[in-house]
């Protein structure tokens, strides 16, 4: 399902977007403005903003899920710079990413309230799942306030072969460094094709989070997978449920 809908004319990328809900444009906007003024390079120029519409700078890159080895000290430096790059006081004025974990807590007790049997591992991956859940409270333990695109898809990060730069922003805003990271790690971009593990610095209690979130993050693709398509290899739903089972262990 597309959401957006990308026209490429020389040097420039129209992005409208289409799938009526609302905010999109705006928290895209926002990001390529900020990171334009506290990280350039690192992301498209901004250039126009209409409603539904944000026009910027095209980059050029190959998508990492397209290749055959990632980067991974180029994507480490991409998002460490992500990360750091909005000030604090700057950053405290930036709402929240559009999914942030408390939302995504309440939507994976809301699914599990709805699932239909699929087999037995299945199944016990969304009791165990909703066990756990049942007693997560996130709170602020461990949390490091971050700028986050609020999207770990590998095919949002470019490599031209020198550098690793990030586009689509239509989810981003405020949110911590163990959050973001957790959900880069899990999305399923990230392992469909192969996995690497990628290290960042965090402290002690950023561990637990990252630990918690990857629960998280993990189970909602057991979820999201459920009905499986032609977008992903045979079998990619059960090996969601199998790192999902690994991470609630």
């Amino acid at each position: 399902m597309q959401t957006h809908d990308v026209q490429i004319n020389g040097d420039l990328v129209r992005k409208r977007f289409v799938d009526g809900k609302p905010g999109g444009a705006e928290r895209e906007w926002r990001a390529l403005v900020l990171l334009a003024e506290h990280a350039p390079g690192l992301t498209p120029s901004p250039v126009e903003y209409g409603t539904d519409l944000v026009v910027m700078s095209r980059i050029e890159g190959t998508p990492l899920f397209l290749l055959p080895a990632v980067p991974e000290k180029e994507l480490v430096e991409a998002v460490d710079r992500l990360h750091s790059a909005v000030p604090r006081q700057v950053l405290d004025q930036v709402p929240q990413r559009l999914w942030p974990v408390e939302r995504i807590r309440d939507q994976l007790l809301a699914w599990a309230g709805r699932w239909q049997p699929k087999n037995e591992l299945a199944d016990q991956a969304v009791r165990e799942g909703v066990r756990w859940l049942s007693r997560w409270e996130p709170g602020e333990h461990g949390v490091r306030p971050v700028f986050g695109a609020g999207d770990g898809n590998t095919a949002n990060f470019l490599w031209d072969g020198v550098r690793v730069r990030i586009v689509d922003f239509e989810e981003s805003g405020r949110s911590d460094r163990a959050t973001e990271i957790a959900e880069m790690a899990e999305h399923v971009s990230c392992w469909v094709h192969g996995e690497s593990e990628l290290r960042f610095e965090l402290d002690s209690a950023e561990e637990r989070r990252l630990l918690e979130c990857r629960r998280l993050f993990a189970l909602m693709w057991v979820f999201l997978l459920k009905d499986e398509g032609p977008r992903n290899p045979p079998g990619t739903f059960m090996r969601a449920v199998g790192r999902a089972l690994d991470r609630l262990s």
